[in-house]
């Protein structure tokens, strides 16, 4: 299915660029997946249409793809002010991209592998969910 991409935070956002990327990659110290960085380049802050994900025994909403600059008024929709926040709740090697409207996080587990990590979902709870075993499989897998 196609993912149409819509404008979610109502500004214009800074263009995210490959220097950003790499800067975010060293402080996290991963190695970001290929095709979330095409897609965080040109959809940051956007929401997806379908966005519907299955995770569990139930559904969740991919509400907005995080910023990877932060934008003045929106900085809660940054990867980093959600990463710091996480950060003291949930192990290390959790980094977010996206949330859900109920303030949940969609992340990479870095965990497990270096490469191509895992995606997960961490509740308000910091219970962490699996959701997909790579950026493109979670992708593929949104549904109306």
């Amino acid at each position: 299915m196609t993912v149409r991409w819509e404008p979610y935070l109502g500004i214009t956002l800074q263009p995210v660029t490959p220097r950003d990327l790499s800067q975010l990659e060293e402080e996290w110290g991963v190695s970001l997946p290929e095709d979330y960085k095409s897609l965080v380049t040109a959809h940051q802050g956007m929401t997806p249409e379908p966005c519907v994900f299955d995770v569990g025994k139930g559904a969740s909403v991919f509400n907005v793809l995080l910023t990877i600059k932060p934008q003045e008024g929106r900085e809660v929709y940054s990867v980093r002010r959600i990463h710091e926040v996480l950060k003291p709740l949930v192990p290390e090697g959790i980094f977010p991209f996206a949330e859900t409207p109920g303030g949940e996080s969609i992340c990479f587990d870095y965990r497990t592998r270096p490469k191509d990590p895992p995606i997960v979902l961490v509740t308000v709870e910091t219970f962490i969910y699996p959701i997909a075993d790579t950026f493109k499989a979670f992708m593929d897998k949104l549904h109306d």
